[in-house]
């Protein structure tokens, strides 16, 4: 499969490019930065800015699927604006290219902890990370309002890590998994085996989902 990853450079992307690249996909690494991405004949680097609907959506035409691990940077003093705008562009990018498929890596934020209550919404949700979760679930929102592509959103849990890639994970859907009394984790590299299954294999078109490690 053609697909087109957006943020292929960063956490989440490098470890979505590197399960992608082991099942024999042809990937189009879109970033900031072109040095930082590996060399490997099936991954075309192209340099591409997230805020230019324009240049986007030439650089998305031809592909039969677009992962988003776009983060506006959580040091960002306009993380909420810059996330949302930077949502907006994409969102519109794949819809002007002609592609449906359209799978979003977002935020553990808009999970609910209770009926009503997102975890973003709890007194004790880091302030560090705060305006950047208020922006993946507007993010979220305006996915919901989508007719016209077969959108994904994936939410991580709340514990997302380095680790080892074991192929394994439980899936939940709008509800914070735990692991006992405490938030349930993943490692990256699992998440990123969540993210080419559903691509491969979808199950949760115009829906969200969740994913944290078998066993928690």
């Amino acid at each position: 499969m053609k697909i087109a990853l957006i943020g292929a450079t960063g956490f989440v992307g490098t470890a979505i490019l590197e399960e992608a690249l082991r099942r024999g996909h042809s990937v189009t690494g879109i970033v900031r930065d072109i040095d930082k991405l590996p060399t490997n004949a099936a991954l075309t680097a192209l340099k591409a800015d997230v805020y230019d609907e324009a240049q986007l959506t030439e650089a998305l035409r031809g592909h039969a699927a677009v992962i988003s691990a776009f983060n506006a940077g959580w040091s960002n003093p306009n993380i909420f604006a810059d996330h949302l705008r930077g949502s907006k562009v994409i969102q519109a990018s794949v819809k002007r290219a002609g592609v449906k498929r359209l799978l979003v890596v977002g935020g553990a934020g808009s999970l609910e902890v209770k009926p009503g209550v997102q975890l973003v919404d709890i007194p004790e949700f880091p302030s560090a990370y705060k305006e950047g979760a208020l922006a993946a679930r507007e993010a979220l929102q305006l996915l919901r309002d989508e007719r016209d592509t077969q959108w994904t959103f994936l939410s991580p849990p709340a514990m997302l890590e380095p680790g080892a890639r074991t192929g394994k994970y439980r899936t939940g859907s709008d509800q914070l998994l735990m692991e006992g009394n405490s938030p349930a984790g993943i490692s990256v590299a699992d998440l990123a085996v969540a993210v080419l299954d559903e691509i491969e294999r979808p199950e949760h078109v115009r829906r969200r989902f969740t994913v944290a490690r078998v066993g928690s």
